[in-house]
């Protein structure tokens, strides 16, 4: 069972629980009353809310099967969604009373009940699907990528994979896929570098077993391409920007749209940070820094300053620190709370970068970055963006290894990219708002 099955099973048991939770709930609030009219009564205002509930867990990574290997993180999660499904029930019941209902103690029983039920579910589901319905795969040829992916699948078995071993060519492969019970071979070797290893694997067909290269598994287990994937034949393959004509005229009319819209919604707070950074130094408000854009044009990023003024001309450019000195308490604030990004809608107008993409690097830092990472160039292909797929994957970048490490997921996000992916990455990007810079 593949990870997206997994996730797709995932929402349908919260979809099945959110109506049980309801159910549950309204027997307890009109004990001795409660009927099928009263829950017909209910259900379509909570069908409406339950919409916006779920958005909210995919926000905040609980359909991430990763998550189960950090426990800590699934209970803070799980808490902090549950008070912004609250709160959001209490905003669409009684500030937008549009269907007649106002449930306080019912809709107070039905998180805390549906809390309950999701919290068991999550339990038996990683538990079952941990240790059963896994699909068999083992890797023909060894080298360091295949070792690589082979501890990805052994460490997460819950993404629905497990690892047979690594099988050698030279014995009867047939034999071996039938008695391991294998599904699926994955393939770390190039089929063209020896015709003969066509003629072997074409003996293994009657086992009705699915073929896959390396590159094609770390991509859907890893969800990122590693350089050394990187080839000519990768290029002609998957590189097709003819393709993505209308997906392009799509993203721009959604770019100017979202920007108007953040830049309209935080209008009412814009003075107070305009204000605050105005009495800490008597400094300029904003702060401009050159950025490479698509197919290497420069430009400038537009952000509320949060270093003291003139930061770089003392040290110059260097990659950002933890405990920076230069950032100034108002600043340390706006970074934490992403509100210093803000001015960025500007740049996302003028279309200097889109909603989603590649995050602009500066020009000192492209200089070095294209002469120690292959391929590097690849990033300006496309127009770098306000939040991309690197962002929400990775860490912040502080090093040439943090940069060849989220450049995998850009090559992931560049060959990959469509509206749907695009909105999974911006409902995602919600969630930077609530953990630490």
């Amino acid at each position: 069972m593949s990870p997206r099955t997994r996730q797709i099973l995932l929402v349908l048991g919260d979809i099945i629980l959110l109506y049980l939770s309801l159910l549950i709930s309204l027997t307890i609030g009109f004990w001795g009353s409660f009927g099928l009219e009263i829950f017909l009564e209910h259900l379509l205002p909570f069908s409406v809310l339950y919409f916006f509930w779920l958005i909210i867990f995919y926000i905040f990574g609980l359909y991430d099967l990763r998550l189960l290997r950090a426990p800590s993180s699934f209970y803070i999660r799980l808490s902090t969604s549950l008070f912004f499904s609250l709160a959001i029930g209490m905003i669409f019941f009684y500030l937008i009373p549009f269907f007649g209902i106002t449930p306080k103690t019912n809709l107070i029983l039905n998180v805390l009940i549906f809390g309950i039920l999701f919290f068991g579910w999550r339990k038996i589901f990683y538990s079952l699907f941990s240790s059963y319905f896994l699909i068999r795969v083992a890797v023909v040829g060894e080298n360091p990528e295949s070792e690589e992916l082979a501890k990805e699948i052994i460490d997460h078995p819950y993404l629905g994979y497990k690892l047979v071993g690594f099988l050698n060519l030279k014995e009867d492969l047939l034999i071996k896929i039938r008695e391991e019970k294998i599904d699926t071979l994955i393939l770390a070797f190039n089929l063209e570098s020896n015709p003969n290893f066509a003629q072997i694997l074409y003996r293994c067909l009657p086992a009705k077993i699915d073929f896959i290269d390396l590159a094609q598994a770390y991509e859907i287990i890893s969800e990122k391409i590693p350089i050394s994937f990187v080839s000519q034949n990768w290029f002609l393959e998957n590189l097709k920007e003819r393709a993505k004509g209308f997906y392009d005229k799509t993203k721009r009319i959604m770019d100017i749209f979202l920007a108007s819209f953040i830049i309209l919604l935080t209008l009412p707070i814009s003075p107070f940070i305009i204000l605050a950074i105005k009495l800490e130094d008597g400094g300029p408000i904003f702060y401009s820094q050159k950025r490479i854009g698509k197919e290497r044009e420069p430009f400038l990023l537009i952000k509320f300053r949060s270093m003291i003024k003139d930061a770089e001309k003392l040290i110059g450019a260097v990659w950002a620190e933890k405990e920076d000195s230069r950032i100034t308490r108002v600043g340390r604030f706006l970074r934490k709370t992403h509100l210093d990004e803000i001015p960025q809608m500007i740049n996302v107008l003028k279309g200097d970068i889109s909603m989603v993409g590649p995050r602009p690097e500066r020009p000192e830092f492209v200089e070095t970055l294209e002469k120690e990472i292959p391929h590097y160039h690849l990033r300006h292909l496309i127009k770098p963006g306000f939040t991309g797929w690197a962002q929400i994957k990775f860490r912040y970048g502080r090093s040439v290894m943090d940069s060849k490490e989220k450049f995998q997921y850009d090559l992931y996000y560049i060959k990959n990219r469509s509206l749907f992916l695009d909105l999974r990455i911006l409902l995602k990007t919600f969630r930077l708002f609530f953990r630490k810079e």
